[in-house]
């Protein structure tokens, strides 16, 4: 599925909010939602229930959220994330929790270096790593491993996790706008 797909639009919506002039969100067909419920489930190993009334929200050329009974997932690119606000689904992620002084920088979109890293779960390179922090265990950031969890132990610097979607982005923002 993508976003240049043509769609069986049952319904059409716009929402206003202050970082997008409008916003368009559309209904998709049952078998649209099917084969990207399919499709997500593979990349997460992760099984999701059917699903009626899922709706796709464009909120730029890149990016879009998609919403259905219980799923807020964030598509950017080529990319699906979980949306932050969805601890429960985040908690089924891998994890690395990071030390007070790595917040600040994630919350900025930096990528995640190996000495802000204080604990970790195991976790294969090119998969999403949600990160947390230390004092009160909230979800900071979600993003791509660069290296597995056994290249991790070894390591004493470097980059460790591409930073995709992070507390306070354009996209955390705009999707606090959004419920289904």
């Amino acid at each position: 599925w993508n976003r240049n797909s043509k769609f069986n639009f049952k319904r059409s919506f716009r929402y206003q909010t202050r970082d997008c002039k409008k916003l368009k969100s559309n209904l998709i067909s049952k078998s649209e939602t099917s084969a990207l419920l399919k499709k997500i489930s593979e990349e997460w190993s992760i099984e999701f229930p059917k699903m009626k009334n899922v709706k796709v929200h464009q909120i730029s050329n890149d990016a879009q959220i998609i919403t259905g009974q219980g799923l807020k997932i964030l598509k950017i690119n080529d990319d699906y994330v979980p949306f932050l606000s969805e601890t429960e689904m985040l908690k089924k992620f891998p994890n690395v929790e990071v030390d007070m002084g790595a917040v600040k920088f994630m919350c900025k979109g930096a990528n995640l270096m190996r000495p802000g890293i204080k604990k970790f779960t195991e976790f294969e390179k090119g998969k999403l790593v949600c990160i947390v922090e230390e004092t009160h265990h909230k979800f900071l950031a979600v993003g791509k491993a660069m290296v597995s969890s056994s290249e991790l132990e070894k390591m004493e610097k470097g980059e460790v996790i591409q930073n995709i979607h992070y507390i306070s982005d354009k996209f955390w923002e705009t999707g606090k706008t959004i419920y289904n």
